[in-house]
């Protein structure tokens, strides 16, 4: 009889115990190892797209301001893209344990300018007058440039899109189907070529 109590308390304790120490395990799992319920292509995916998505934001927030139209366009769309899927992208993400947004990603800077001095051109005199030009560090920008760049990273998106959507997970997956035809009509837009086998 007593064996048996014994044998009884054991395992409720035993029971009672390890249910606390799987949540507590399943936390610091997360907090300290940085583990996620990811795979490794869905993992690539939010990484990429996620390191992306803010520099392209901050490029297009200064092409709004010094684009001609068709850039100034392609930054409507990109921005309007980027801040309709970032929120998303955090609630799956923070569901599957991992990180998001990615820390130390690099926003765009616009090319330094100073004022130099250059001779005037109104007198004969050696007076000053002075004038803008850019730092060699930095290109200048060019509306072509952006455009050329926004369409490959557009199309590295496109692409990350397309390889989530046969993702195993099925709420990332459904997500991601959910989203190829406006990422698809985006890269269009910014100057890429339709797939030509799509057959929507």
């Amino acid at each position: 009889m007593k064996l048996n109590t014994l044998l009884a308390i054991a395992v409720l304790a035993s029971t009672s115990l390890s249910s606390c120490v799987f949540n507590t395990a399943k936390e610091r799992q997360l907090k300290y190892t940085h583990t996620t319920l990811l795979d490794g292509d869905a993992y690539a995916f939010f990484r990429q797209v996620g390191s992306i998505a803010p520099y392209e934001l901050s490029y297009a927030e200064h092409v709004s301001k010094v684009g001609n139209a068709q850039a100034k366009d392609a930054a409507a769309k990109i921005t309007s893209f980027f801040n309709e899927i970032l929120p998303e992208m955090e609630v799956l993400a923070t569901k599957n344990q991992m990180d998001f947004p990615i820390l130390g990603t690099q926003l765009y800077e616009a090319a330094p300018q100073t004022e130099i001095e250059a001779p005037s051109l109104e007198s004969d005199s050696l007076d000053t007058a002075p004038v803008t030009a850019l730092t060699e560090e930095a290109p200048a920008y060019s509306d072509e440039e952006y455009l050329a760049h926004v369409q490959e990273q557009i199309g590295i998106v496109k692409e990350q899109f397309r390889r989530l959507s046969r993702n195993t997970n099925r709420e990332v997956r459904d997500f991601a189907v959910s989203k190829n035809d406006a990422v698809a009509e985006l890269y269009v837009a910014v100057g890429g070529q339709a797939d030509a086998h799509a057959h929507h």
